[in-house]
């Protein structure tokens, strides 16, 4: 399969992506006022079938691909005050500005305010994401980058950082796979490249997948990695331990969030690892 020419819809809120022809977005970037930013939809590379699910009845605080931490200075920037506990922080998206696209790239940033539940500004959180349509995948590369407001300390915890959530139903099962060769929940909590997921998407025949890469400048490469029961994944530095940031400190790391039909082949997520490394 051959890339196209890509399109852009673009407002203060939302990026909408599209392949040259299509009338529904390849990739959709959410950055509602005073929501988490997340992506979703991603869709097949094919065209076939939605791979990220948006506020799952098991995990309604979770959007697709997105960002998330559980302590920082005590505060949690996980469940979004779902259920209504008074250490929750929120998040403040700054407007979207003009995105960059060529014929089969795309870039956008997305900066946001984390604030403390007083409403006062902790850290400002700034997404750089670059998406590449090679026609059979699609590869998101991601600098994610936090600048403390006030000094910061990140604490040690199960799960946090980068999370996808794909369309898991226990019916239909599906797959985590990690660099190492470990599965499902063989793969929680262990260090690792990258993890991939694949699993039956509505409207396919086969299945399709989402793969997390970890980029080796990063802290703590390779990083340890949720792998939780509805095949959520999450490359997570807290798991490892507690860290910090001074105040006017910035910490940076990159992903690549690498997009595929079929099931997970790992030669081919081998691959594009080892060009995100050089990179």
């Amino acid at each position: 399969m051959q890339p196209t020419f890509l399109s852009v819809e673009s407002t203060e809120t939302c990026i909408r992506i599209f392949r040259g022809g299509t009338s529904e977005p390849i990739v959709e970037q959410r950055a509602e006022p005073g929501e988490r930013p997340y992506i979703h939809p991603v869709v097949a590379p094919d065209g076939g079938g939605v791979l990220t699910e948006n506020a799952p009845p098991h995990h309604p605080w979770q959007h697709g691909i997105y960002v998330g931490l559980n302590d920082v200075n005590g505060v949690g920037f996980w469940e979004e005050g779902l259920r209504n506990k008074p250490t929750d922080g929120s998040f403040n998206p700054l407007r979207l500005q003009a995105i960059i696209v060529g014929p089969h790239y795309a870039a956008w940033e997305v900066e946001t305010e984390w604030l403390d539940p007083n409403g006062q500004p902790m850290l400002v959180e700034t997404q750089a994401w670059g998406l590449h349509d090679h026609g059979d995948r699609y590869e998101l590369d991601l600098v994610w980058s936090l600048r403390a407001v006030t000094a910061l300390a990140f604490g040690q915890y199960a799960y946090g950082g980068l999370f996808l959530r794909m369309p898991y139903r226990d019916e239909f099962g599906g797959q985590a796979i990690n660099s190492e060769g470990r599965i499902g929940g063989e793969a929680e909590g262990q260090r690792a490249r990258w993890v991939a997921c694949c699993m039956p998407i509505e409207g396919r025949a086969d299945q399709a997948g989402i793969a997390f890469l970890d980029h080796p400048g990063n802290a703590e490469h390779p990083v340890p990695w949720r792998v939780d029961g509805q095949l959520g994944i999450s490359p997570s530095r807290c798991i490892a331990g507690a860290w910090q940031l001074a105040e006017g400190e910035v910490s940076t790391s990159k992903y690549r969030v690498l997009v595929f039909c079929g099931s997970t082949d790992s030669d081919v997520v081998n691959a594009s690892w080892q060009s995100f490394a050089s990179l």
